[in-house]
């Protein structure tokens, strides 16, 4: 069963992230925006399930399976994330990949503050 949650959840999150790719890949901005939501929306869902729903990931191991690895493991993306920045330093755009970096940081770990604080104390 926890396979499963994990799997369902996977091909959502994984939809999800196609889904941001493809509304923003004619995006002439030079920041990877579509990467940034992606990674930013996953850490929104994490932290705001972690607030709301804490208590029941105690007693539910496939939701918290279902969420976390599944749907939002599918939804970020570290890995596009690092290879962005690594072309955005390549292009000589520094300052960009400075800032894509220092954005999906702040934004992401922001989130976690404002919505998951008290869950995890």
């Amino acid at each position: 069963m926890n396979v499963l949650a994990v799997f369902i959840g996977g091909g959502i999150g994984s939809l999800l992230r196609y889904f941001l790719g493809t509304v923003f890949q004619k995006s002439n901005l030079t920041l990877p925006i579509a990467t940034l939501l992606a990674n930013v929306l996953a850490c929104f869902v994490f932290a705001l399930s972690m607030k709301f729903l804490s208590q029941k990931f105690d007693d539910n191991q496939n939701l918290k399976l279902f969420l976390f690895t599944g749907i939002c493991g599918g939804l970020s993306t570290f890995s596009t994330f690092g290879f962005e920045t690594f072309k955005l330093i390549k292009q000589g755009n520094i300052e960009w990949a400075i800032a894509n970096v220092l954005i999906s940081l702040l934004l992401c770990i922001t989130l976690f503050f404002v919505f998951a604080q008290k869950s995890t104390d």
